[in-house]
């Protein structure tokens, strides 16, 4: 029999469509990449720099807001990760309400595959790292495995350019929403500590007005805007992470395409404005097209940019410093949470998302369609181990001891560093030498191929 490692007859594939949406979202996380790794980069020169003790007394910072009776005190490290990460899961809402809507994720068979594998990639990872870390203050820290950097995974797929599929981007950006909202959830329940009651019920309230809002039909964005800022308001008052209320407000800002009626409208004043114009006219049919797109795609066009390319980089820039000196990262190589982090990040996302992806592509739940071989799935798997920014961030609320965290910070980059570049050299060094996932016109489980580890020399029968 032939092996399945050789070059096979030539298939004709339907690779599916990329929208334009899926595209701006994506190329906006391939670049913020880069951004955010130069701010890394300063955080760590700076933080280990003979003037490093300004790092820190810099993020310490107090930054305090009085208006009457209401205060808002807090240093500039949390002026960052309270309020304005708050615009990158506003970000994260919004994208998961419209791949919901008319993304990825609104077909059963084409989620279900990184569904599975999300679920692999958040549970294993878990529970690695409370094998090594069981009891104490440490084992608070399992939430920080859980989670993906869409950014980084996607910025290095941008590496391999067209010799990687754009199916396999959309598989990863799937996931990455499928375990967002896995860690979200997370935060919400477990790294909470007080609540208060009359905020959460304050916070309900505006939760009716968004669905007023969306009963009414309206589109524009301003009223959504004012009820962001309140909803951020109260859930900071009620004790529960403020960024939850990005999340919240973002899938709760309509993505459903407008009324037919509202495109004629255009060609309406478009056309009153070609034969007579004016600033009315002009004001008019710019507001006629603006309704004819969804508030949640006119928001997230307008805030995307920010949240990708200032507010990350700044996250990364005010928590990514930490001593890299040679006492410390002996100790940090002795540290069960940096062992922890660092193993459940490698090796928990690149077994737990192969395996479930493939348990859904095996028995037929779902399809992995376009050139996406089980090469690019293991590789992207691999890469899906790049966990840095919820991972920094739920440090951040896991841990009060300072060399916990520093060990986690630590446990996070040397994993990091050691998924991107195992990953890619997997998807340079594999490329097409395995089957495709799901070959063209093939959904059955019968018609998949052979697994790759059922080859000829690779320990199967020819």
């Amino acid at each position: 029999m032939t092996s399945i490692l050789r070059p096979g007859p030539r298939l004709r594939f339907n690779p599916p469509q990329v929208t334009p949406a899926a595209r701006r979202f994506i190329a906006n996380e391939a670049g913020s990449a880069a951004v955010l790794l130069g701010a890394t980069l300063v955080a760590l020169i700076w933080a280990n720099s003979p003037v490093s003790a300004s790092y820190f007394s810099f993020w310490a910072t107090p930054v305090r807001l009085d208006v009457g009776h209401w205060g808002l005190n807090l240093d500039l490290q949390h002026m960052v990760n309270d309020a304005a990460m708050a615009v990158f899961f506003l970000v994260l809402g919004l994208e998961i309400s419209r791949e919901v809507t008319a993304g990825e994720l609104r077909d059963r068979r084409s989620i279900t595959v990184p569904a599975c594998g999300a679920i692999g990639g958040m549970l294993l990872p878990i529970a690695i790292y409370l094998a090594i870390n069981h009891s104490g203050p440490a084992a608070h820290g399992w939430g920080i495995v859980m989670s993906s950097d869409t950014a980084f995974v996607l910025g290095v797929l941008a590496l391999f350019g067209p010799r990687c599929p754009d199916q396999l981007r959309l598989f990863l950006l799937a996931l990455a929403v499928v375990d967002d909202i896995g860690a979200i959830a997370v935060m919400a329940v477990f790294y909470t500590d007080h609540v208060r009651v009359i905020p959460l019920v304050i916070a309900a309230v505006i939760v009716g007005g968004f669905l007023v809002l969306r009963w009414l039909g309206v589109w524009r964005l301003t009223p959504y805007v004012i009820l962001v800022l309140a909803l951020w308001t109260a859930i900071y008052a009620s004790g529960v992470h403020p960024t939850l209320s990005g999340v919240l407000a973002g899938l709760l800002i309509p993505a459903t395409l407008t009324e037919e009626g509202r495109q004629r409208e255009v060609f309406v004043f478009g056309r009153a404005l070609v034969e007579n114009p004016s600033a009315a006219g002009a004001r008019l049919t710019s507001l006629a097209a603006a309704a004819t797109v969804s508030a949640n795609q006119r928001l997230q066009v307008w805030l995307h940019p920010w949240s990708a390319y200032f507010v990350i980089p700044a996250f990364g820039l005010a928590n990514a410093g930490v001593s890299l000196g040679p006492s410390n990262l002996r100790m940090a190589l002795h540290s069960p949470v940096t062992v922890g982090v660092a193993l459940a990040l490698v090796l928990g996302n690149a077994v737990g998302i192969t395996a479930g992806s493939t348990l859904a592509l095996r028995t037929g739940l779902g399809v992995l369609p376009g050139r996406v071989r089980y090469s690019h799935l293991f590789g992207g798997a691999v890469l899906a181990g790049i966990g840095f920014t919820i991972s920094l961030f739920i440090t951040d609320l896991a841990f009060t001891d300072p060399v916990l965290r520093d060990d986690a910070k630590i446990g996070i980059l040397s994993g990091s560093l050691v998924a991107a570049l195992v990953g890619a050299w997997v998807l340079r060094v594999m490329g097409e030498r395995t089957p495709l996932c799901s070959p063209a016109g093939e959904t059955a489980p019968s018609a998949l191929p052979p697994l790759p580890w059922s080859a000829p020399g690779l320990g199967g029968v020819a």
